[in-house]
């Protein structure tokens, strides 16, 4: 029993380092309907956010998973306010992504901690926040950022000329160099009627055929040889301008080949490589330069993220109970 004890204390010792230590955006960085943070014990109505009920469990799982980050836990409300918001406008903007892709999520976050799904599920119950509550924050992070890029399209402000030199300036008179892809998506398509049914068959189709992908010019011919496969060529990128979710698996693939799959809202999809090359000009520098204002704010925070959440805030009917 002490043994047991010991065990589980070192569990939770080491979910928490791993959160503080911010490995969570990079192992996980909301389905038709988002998961709801899952009331706790207590069910008493603490804050009323546009009609969206938050519990006083709600806030004390917050608190609680908040305490494993090593964060200040009377921020917890707040927080829980903001999600609400973010879940609401996420679902208005149908950005969600889906159940698949948040359990897809926990899973590699539990395997990637040598942990199963379980092992995870009774650490954060005896931390007191629980797996459903770790599912709902999943999700409305990782559906956040498509909202954002909805409202302020994926680059942001542009950079004027005089910016532009003054930070090549900066950096020595030279132009900072990154990597540019073309890139072209390939769905499996799931109708939502039949995805539970047909989930699983249409991953193994997916992960089956990109040993016979041709590469992205004869992709769409490749594609009429499969049931309900569509090709859609996202066309010139820079490794910057990516989605979060894709980018890891996009800089291990190479030149020509495709991204591993992944269970997405449409169905399974993986990525095909049409050209890979290091880029040094203006729209290069500009994207790169973009990307290195974003990190500098606070968290690494998106600054329209922030104007976003100010902007709901100020629209939004919150009564505190």
């Amino acid at each position: 029993m002490g043994n047991r004890t010991v065990e589980k204390r070192s569990s939770v010792r080491m979910v928490a380092g791993i959160l503080r230590a911010g490995l969570l955006a990079g192992a996980l960085c909301l389905p038709t309907t988002l998961p709801a943070a899952a009331a706790g014990s207590g069910t008493a109505v603490a804050v009323v956010v546009n009609g969206t009920v938050i519990t006083t469990g709600d806030i004390a799982k917050r608190a609680a998973f908040l305490k494993l980050q090593r964060q200040n836990p009377s921020t917890a409300r707040e927080q829980m306010i903001d999600e609400a918001l973010k879940r609401a406008e996420v679902l208005r903007l149908q950005q969600s992504v889906s159940t698949d892709e948040v359990d897809a999520a926990v899973q590699r976050f539990a395997a990637g901690n040598k942990l199963t799904i379980a092992q995870l599920s009774q650490v954060l119950s005896q931390a007191g926040v629980g797996l459903d509550h770790f599912k709902g924050f999943v999700a409305v992070s990782m559906s956040w950022p498509r909202a954002v890029r909805v409202r302020f399209g994926s680059g942001g402000g542009r950079l004027s000329n005089e910016e532009l030199v003054r930070r090549m300036q900066e950096n020595g008179g030279t132009k900072p160099v990154t990597t540019e892809y073309f890139l072209q998506q390939v769905i499996f398509v799931v109708p939502a009627a039949k995805r539970n049914a047909i989930i699983g068959k249409r991953q193994a189709e997916a992960n089956a055929s990109r040993a016979s992908y041709p590469g992205c010019d004869d992709a769409k011919t490749f594609a009429a040889t499969m049931r309900d496969v569509s090709i859609r060529n996202l066309g010139r990128m820079m490794v910057q301008e990516i989605p979060e979710d894709w980018r890891p698996l996009v800089e291990k693939a190479g030149d020509g080949k495709t991204t591993t799959t992944r269970v997405t809202e449409k169905g399974v999809e993986y990525l095909g490589i049409c050209k890979k090359r290091q880029v040094s000009d203006d729209l290069a520098a500009e994207v790169v330069f973009r990307a290195e204002d974003l990190g500098k704010q606070k968290g690494g925070e998106d600054p329209n993220s922030v104007k976003y959440m100010e902007e709901l805030r100020k629209r939004a009917q919150i009564v505190t109970k």
